[in-house]
């Protein structure tokens, strides 16, 4: 399954999410950012290379909704609700990472 994690910069969450998922079997995962200053910008190849897309943040759904509405489907964008507030690999971040997407992952 290829899952996409998408945060503003590519900073620090969505390459937590990169990082904790690509050693699991059965995942491929990519990270990247919503804002023009990204490490790695999202781009339509990578809307339709991703099965999941995750998101951190309701506006980073809205901005991907708004960059590729004709390629993606709202429904499968999976809000996370993590907040901008944790370093790359921060035990707490990867806790929430993990409680939010595992699950979704299961489905």
């Amino acid at each position: 399954m290829n899952a996409l994690f998408v945060c503003s910069r590519n900073q620090w969450r969505s390459p937590t999410a990169e990082e904790i998922y690509k050693q699991r079997d059965g995942i491929n995962a990519r990270s990247r950012g919503t804002n023009r200053s990204a490490r790695r910008k999202v781009t339509l190849q990578d809307i339709q290379w991703a099965e999941r897309i995750f998101v951190m943040e309701s506006q980073h759904k809205q901005r991907l909704l708004a960059n590729f509405r004709l390629a993606i489907s709202p429904h499968g964008i999976h809000v996370l609700d993590i907040p901008d507030q944790y370093l790359f690999m921060d035990p707490e971040l990867v806790a929430m990472i993990q409680s939010a997407v595992d699950p979704l992952l299961a489905n």
